[in-house]
This record gives structure tokens, sequence and C-alpha cells, in this order.
């Protein structure tokens, strides 16, 4: 007999070994979905015996995790804005200071939205959940992130107030639009090879980086959006946190005379949102 104690004390000295941050957490985390308990009732079910379909799964689930695939693609799922969405390799894992955006979209009304690269889809489904009157569309350039977004529009019964298109940016979306978010790859080339092998190695390079500068959707998307937006839209972008004043920069070349900053959780330069 196995116990689930037993099996987190060799886990956490597996992913310790494998150099795993937060070797802890992990092994409860993924026990606990091994197990089909919450996690927060797991020490509950520690001391009990583990059966061997439970403790293989839970084996390969830590295997994985020594090579350094993320938690949420190994369960399948990621957390966000208290919704579960599912999360593949295809996809970026949706991150909390996301939630930052949110909270700007949702300080104004938006009948009609539009997500730009909205790989889980977690950013346009999220809003239309907290906004029951509204509709929205989600664009990609990856048809396996457009079904990944699908799934979760249907898994969150959203999809009759949701649609989902190939494009390249916006290129493709037609109609006005009072809302445009993204959260597009902001990672320059030269800083990719600095980031954990759960980013490099498992999260899809195009979500990532653009190959060069870290700006290229930015002057994209805000030199498009003018055609997009409605009489006093918005317009609201995720970055990384040093790149405010080039964005910035980047809206005023497009025509926008307004540009609100907004900081994460840490107090780091977070999103802005543009106003024409």
């Amino acid at each position: 007999m196995i116990t689930g104690n037993a099996l987190i004390r060799e886990a956490i000295a597996a992913l310790n070994a494998a150099g795993v941050d937060g070797a802890a957490r992990d092994a409860r985390l993924l026990l606990a979905h091994a197990l089909g308990v919450a996690p927060d009732r797991l020490t509950l079910v520690l001391p009990d015996a583990v059966n061997a379909a439970q403790a293989d799964a839970f084996h390969a689930a830590i295997a994985q995790r020594a090579k350094r695939q993320p938690v949420a693609q190994i369960i399948g799922q990621r957390m966000f804005y208290g919704r579960n969405f599912l999360v593949t390799p295809d996809t970026l894992d949706p991150r909390p200071e996301t939630e930052v955006l949110i909270a700007a979209a949702l300080a104004q009304p938006f009948p009609r939205v539009l997500d730009i690269g909205t790989g889980t889809g977690c950013i346009l489904l999220t809003l239309l959940a907290e906004n029951q009157q509204a509709v929205g569309q989600g664009v990609d350039l990856s048809p396996a992130a457009l079904d990944v977004a699908q799934r979760n529009a249907v898994a969150l019964g959203l999809d009759t107030r949701a649609e989902f298109s190939l494009s390249d940016w916006g290129t493709a979306a037609t109609g006005r639009f009072d809302l445009i978010v993204s959260n597009p790859p902001y990672i320059a080339l030269a800083e990719m090879a600095g980031l954990s092998p759960e980013v490099t190695g498992w999260e899809p390079a195009m979500a990532l980086t653009d190959g060069g500068d870290g700006l290229a959707a930015y002057r994209a998307i805000l030199a498009d959006a003018p055609r997009l937006l409605s009489d006093a839209g918005r317009v609201i972008v995720e970055f990384g946190p040093t790149q405010a004043d080039a964005i910035r920069a980047i809206g005023d070349a497009a025509g926008f005379t307004s540009a609100q900053l907004h900081h994460d959780l840490d107090g780091r330069d977070r999103c802005l949102v543009f106003s024409q």
C-alpha cells in the first residue's frame, strides 16, 4: 500500500532534483488532479491509500513536470478570473497579471468586443461572462488555438455570443467594435533565452515573440484599430513592464489622443487604454 503522503514526498524529491521551482506546490496540485479531489481538500486524503491507477497517473504527471512542462498543460486547465479554461501546448497559459486588462475593460460598457490574438479565449470569454449584454469576436493566426478558444466558449456556455476567426492580427475583422483588446507577443527575440524552460520549451513561440523588438504587434494593431473602432471606442493592450513609453508613442502615431496606464498588483506597468 502506498499513501498520498508517500507519493508527495517522493514527488517533491524528484522535482527538486529536476530544478523545478515550487516543487511542493506543484506536487500537491498534480496529486489532487490524479486523485480527482479539489486541491484544498488534498490534506484530508493524504493519509489514505492510493490505488495503482491513481499512482500511475501521478507518476506520469510528475515525469512531465520534471521535463518542465507547465502544470496547467499537464492537468489541462488554468483558473483565470474565477473560471477554468482549457489550455494546451498550442496556447499561451493565462497569467494572473492579465486580469488587470480585464478590470480596465470592465470599467466602461462595451456592447461589442474584438480580442486580437485570442489564444485560449480567456480575455474575450471573461469579458462576455462579466458583461451579459455583450457579444464578441476572437481572432488568431493559429487554427489550433482557435479550436481551444471555441471549446472554452462551449464549456462556459458563451458560444452563442462569441465567434472565432482566423486572422493575421485584426486584418480579417470587419464591422465596428466598442472595445478592442489584445495581449500580443511582446517579448523581444533577444530576451527569449532568459525565459524559463516552462515557457520556451512548452508554450508556442508565436504567442511569445515577434522575432524582433517585441513591438511589431502593437504597430499592426494600433494602426488598424481606427478602422475597427466605433465612436468613443477603446483599445486596451497588455505589454511587458518596460514597454509603456514605446507603445504610447506607437499609439500617438496612430492618432490616439489619450492613453491611460494601468499597473499590475506588483506595481509594474501592464496595460494601456487608448481612446480617440
